[in-house]
């Protein structure tokens, strides 16, 4: 799952792309208003962590901004501004949860992931599809009662499609969703072929290698059997 940190503390920024990316999140940073807009109109997330008092504008407006675009990231607001009119305002204009400074990392990942949760499986820590368990919380995947062993790219991969079951997904929003916005300096699509022909053959060795559809021109689909 891709996080976008918007905050303007390099130091509390770092340690949290620290610890997120430690937890097998791909996390991208901005640091002002501005840098934050930039990216949440050229990319997707899944989560934005939104701090209120950047240096060039109001949280809270940008905040407005991302809802009124009917963008469905999920966010969390990250402020020293514990008013009960701020949380109420926050979480009125849009924002999924409200964690208040100074905090732990580990309440942070908590809160990342239960929201993450809610968004994937209705709160389950496992969905399942087609005969494979995705243990949410523990990042791995069985099927048949058998591990599958896939690399952290694989893992977000398989989450990604079948999350989206059914719908087709372009080769675009998969690559940003596997490498943020390093996807722009991509020539071809290549690496997302060799990922997704990488997971395939896993899949392929529990007879689940067609739950993955090519949309020829367009992308992929997973096919709920």
């Amino acid at each position: 799952m891709k996080i976008l940190i918007i905050e303007d503390e390099k130091n509390l920024s770092d340690n949290m792309y620290q610890y997120l990316t430690n937890n097998k999140y791909l996390c991208e940073q901005a640091f002002t208003y501005h840098e934050g807009l930039e990216k949440i109109s050229l990319y997707d997330y899944s989560c934005i962590l939104l701090d209120l008092n950047l240096p060039d504008g109001d949280g809270l407006k940008l905040l407005e901004v991302i809802r009124n675009r009917q963008i469905d990231s999920g966010i969390i607001i990250l402020s020293a501004r514990t008013s009960l009119d701020d949380k109420i305002s926050g979480l009125m204009i849009g924002a999924d949860d409200y964690l208040a400074k100074p905090f732990s990392l580990p309440e942070l990942g908590v809160r990342i992931y239960a929201l993450l949760r809610r968004k994937i499986s209705n709160s389950s820590n496992v969905i399942h599809s087609n005969g494979i368990a995705i243990n949410l919380l523990a990042k791995t995947a069985v099927v048949d009662n058998k591990s599958l062993e896939l690399t952290k790219t694989e893992y977000n991969l398989l989450v990604l499609l079948v999350a989206n079951q059914n719908r087709v997904i372009s080769k675009n929003a998969i690559a940003e969703h596997l490498s943020g916005d390093m996807a722009d300096m991509f020539n071809s699509h290549n690496f997302v072929y060799t990922h997704i022909k990488n997971l395939k053959a896993k899949l392929a060795q529990y007879d689940k290698g067609e739950c993955i559809k090519t949309i020829y021109g367009t992308g992929y689909r997973w096919i709920e059997e």
